[in-house]
């Protein structure tokens, strides 16, 4: 009996530093977790599944992360105005 193919949800995020580098985020709903990989050219160097579970403190992590480097890019700026 065939199996049937389960739909993932995933994306592919590029290296600024290039040479075919690159991040791929998968979801495996069957198994509940998210694969991270890294790839260079079409070859995987590494994976980590991080469980379904997690995702929301990885995602809270990311959020801090990018709130505090808007806030100091806020604060540089306001303190540049003041300056001139």
């Amino acid at each position: 009996m065939a199996q049937q193919r389960v739909q993932r949800t995933g994306a592919v995020f590029l290296d600024p530093r290039g040479e075919d580098r690159s991040l791929r985020v998968t979801w495996h709903q069957e198994s509940l977790l998210v694969v991270l990989s890294l790839w260079r050219d079409n070859v995987c160097a590494g994976t980590f599944r991080l469980a379904a579970d997690e995702v929301p403190d990885l995602i809270a992590l990311l959020r801090k992360g990018l709130d505090e480097s808007y806030d100091a890019a806020r604060a540089r700026v306001t303190r540049a105005d003041q300056a001139g």
